[in-house]
């Protein structure tokens, strides 16, 4: 199997586990993350097969996600084994092991640094935004609260948190670049809610 039907396979095994997700975590996510992952790799000198796949399935087993992550996982490994070779698959999971934000590591290649700034730029800017009122409606939360002890679990305190913090943890002169414009899109919008919110 070539690469092109490599990736048309895992595209499609990625849309039924995600296509009816609600969270900001949909398939659209994944198509962006791994558009992105595949020219940041052009951009950086990467391998863009690894990091397109990798960045297909960077969400399978997330635990915000999958109640049983370790039967999403060997689900995904067992699919993998049916389309890429061992050397591929080894790839593409180092590729996607330590992506997370909450995990807080840095991936020792450059494909999984690739995949992790595609990550963390769909996280930000006006489809980041969109994202996270998406999982915050989704997870219950409020948009935000006017006293002080009522703001940790809401929405805009996750800008706070997380969002307003990966303009400076891109690992990728090409990720920092992008990165650059739409933190300050989610400063002026900020800017904005607070103005409005009085």
């Amino acid at each position: 199997m070539n690469q092109a039907d490599q990736l048309n396979a895992i595209q499609d095994y990625v849309y039924t586990i995600f296509n009816d997700d609600v969270t900001g975590h949909d398939f659209f996510h994944m198509e962006r993350v791994a558009r992105m992952a595949n020219n940041l790799a052009i951009r950086e000198q990467a391998d863009p097969f690894i990091c397109e796949a990798a960045a297909w399935l960077h969400d399978i087993g997330d635990r915000k996600l999958f109640s049983v992550r370790n039967q999403a996982i060997h689900k995904m490994d067992t699919f993998l084994q049916s389309i890429c070779t061992n050397k591929e698959i080894s790839a593409i999971k180092t590729a996607v092991q330590d992506v997370s934000f909450n995990g807080g590591r840095i991936p020792d290649t450059l494909e999984g640094k690739i995949v992790q700034d595609a990550d963390r730029l769909d996280a930000i800017g006006a489809i980041g935004i969109a994202r996270t009122f998406a999982y915050g409606a989704a997870n219950g939360q409020l948009l935000w609260h006017d006293q002080e002890g009522n703001q940790r679990n809401t929405s805009i305190q996750h800008f706070y948190d997380k969002l307003l913090l990966l303009k400076d943890l891109m690992n990728t002169a090409a990720a920092k670049k992008v990165a650059d414009k739409r933190h300050r899109f989610m400063e002026a919008y900020l800017e904005q809610f607070f103005a409005e919110w009085q």
